[in-house]
C-alpha cells in the first residue's frame, strides 16, 4: 500500500500486526472531486483570513474559539466538561455542576496558547509538539503516561489486548525515523497543496500515535498550528473539532480507512470537507457578532452619564463573557453601589444575564455573546 504495510511482531500466541506507515508524501490519485473540495476550501480559507480585518477585538474572538475548540476536542476524546463548564471555571465560579475534568479542556487551552506564541519566534518541530504535550497533560488524566516524551512502548487503539485491538501503531523503535521525517515533511518545498500536505500530516501523526496519550488533542492542534506558521492564515481561525465531534464515527472511519484500505483520498476528502464547513461557520458567526457588538453599542450608548464606563465593560465582555460585581469594579474602577447600578442596567437592557440564581457572588454573563459559540 502507499501509506504503509502491516508487519508482524513477536511470535506465536503473542503475535500480532502493527502498521508502519511509508515516509510522506504519499502519491496521490487525484480526481475531480477532490479537486473542487481543494479549490472550495482554498476559497473558504481566504474568506476566513479576511474577517479578521473586519471583527473587531478579533483576538478576543479567537479566545471564544480556542475555549470552543479545546472542548470539542477533548470532547472528541471522552471528556464530559463542557463550554459553559470552561467559561464558569475561568470565571472562578464555584458550582456543583462544574464537571470535574473541566482541567483537561483548561489545559488543552493553555498548551494552544503556550504554542500559538512560541511559533512567533520558533519553528513547527518535534521539540515544540513535545512541550505542548507537557501542557496538555500536566496534573490530569494521563500524566502518567510520559507527558512530553515520546514513547518508549507499544501502543493500541482499542480493544483490551494487543491482539484484539482496532489499531496498532508502529513499534517504538520506528518512531525517531517516522517522526523525522513528518517533520521534514513539514518544513520541505514539496508543490503540494498547503491544505493537502496538512491533511496528510494529520493523518501521519495520527498513524505514527507517538504519545501514550494526548494524541488526537495533539494532531488536531498540528492543523491550526501549521497553516499559522505557512501564514495561510494571518491570525489562528480554523478549529476543526466541531465539524470532527459532529462526525465523530466518520473521523475515525477515515483515518483508519488510511491504513486499512489505503484510501488517501477519502480521507482528504473528508478533511476539506470539514475545513469547508469549519471556515463558512466562522465567517458566519463573525458576521453575527459584528451585528450583535453594533446592537449592544447603540444600547450602551443610552446609558448617559455611565456611557463611558459601559462602554469598557462591553469591550471586556467579549474577552470574559462571565463577570460578577466584582469584576465589574476592577474594569471600570466604579465602587459599590455604582458598579452594581452599572450591571443592573446591563441586565435590564437583556446585555447581561444573571446564571448564578444567589444573592452573593453572583454571576453574570453575555448570553447573547456566548450562545453564538456554544
Amino acid at each position: 500500500m502507499r501509506s504503509g504495510k502491516h508487519v508482524q511482531q513477536l511470535k506465536g500466541e503473542s503475535k500480532y500486526q502493527a502498521f508502519i506507515p511509508e515516509v510522506l508524501p504519499f502519491q496521490l490519485r487525484v480526481d475531480p472531486v477532490l479537486n473542487d473540495l481543494l479549490a472550495k476550501a482554498n476559497l473558504a480559507i481566504g474568506r476566513l483570513d479576511g474577517i479578521a480585518e473586519v471583527v473587531p477585538d478579533v483576538d478576543f474572538f479567537i479566545l471564544m474559539y480556542v475555549r470552543k475548540e479545546a472542548t470539542l476536542s477533548s470532547q472528541v476524546e471522552g471528556t464530559q466538561a463542557t463550554f459553559a463548564d470552561v467559561l464558569k471555571a475561568e470565571a472562578r465560579v464555584e458550582s456543583s455542576e462544574i464537571h470535574k475534568d473541566v482541567d483537561e479542556i483548561l489545559n488543552y487551552i493553555n498548551a494552544m496558547n503556550y504554542g500559538l506564541k512560541r511559533l512567533e519566534s520558533f519553528p513547527l518541530s518535534l521539540r515544540l509538539i513535545r512541550e505542548i504535550h507537557e501542557k496538555l497533560l500536566h496534573g490530569v488524566r494521563g500524566e502518567h503516561k510520559t507527558p512530553g516524551e515520546f514513547r518508549k512502548s507499544q501502543n493500541w487503539i482499542g480493544g483490551p489486548t494487543i491482539e484484539t485491538a482496532s489499531y496498532v501503531p508502529p513499534p517504538h523503535t520506528e518512531i525517531d525515523t517516522l517522526l523525522d521525517d513528518l517533520e521534514k515533511f513539514l518544513h520541505d518545498k514539496n508543490p503540494l497543496p498547503i491544505l493537502l500536505k496538512v491533511g496528510m500530516a494529520h493523518s501521519q501523526f495520527e498513524n505514527i500515535h507517538p504519545f501514550l496519550d494526548g494524541n488526537g488533542r495533539i494532531g488536531r492542534l498540528l492543523v491550526t498550528f501549521y497553516l499559522c506558521q505557512q501564514e495561510v492564515l494571518k491570525k489562528p481561525l480554523l478549529y476543526l473539532s466541531e465539524f470532527f465531534k459532529a462526525n465523530r464515527r466518520e473521523y475515525y472511519d477515515k483515518l483508519g480507512a488510511v491504513h486499512e484500505k489505503d484510501n488517501i483520498e477519502g480521507w482528504l476528502k473528508f478533511f476539506l470537507t470539514g475545513i469547508i464547513q469549519t471556515a463558512n461557520n466562522a465567517v458566519s458567526t463573525a458576521r453575527k457578532i459584528v451585528s450583535l457588538r453594533e446592537k449592544d453599542i447603540a444600547t450602551v450608548s443610552g446609558f448617559g452619564r455611565s456611557t463611558p464606563k459601559a462602554m469598557k465593560l462591553l469591550d471586556m465582555l467579549y474577552k470574559s463573557p462571565m463577570v460578577r460585581v466584582s469584576d465589574v469594579e476592577v474594569i471600570t474602577t466604579l465602587e459599590n453601589p455604582n458598579a452594581l447600578a452599572l450591571v443592573r442596567k446591563f441586565v435590564q437592557s437583556g446585555i447581561l444575564k444573571e446564571v448564578t440564581g444567589r444573592r452573593r457572588n453572583r454571576v453574570f454573563a453575555y448570553s447573547a455573546y456566548i450562545e453564538l459559540f456554544d
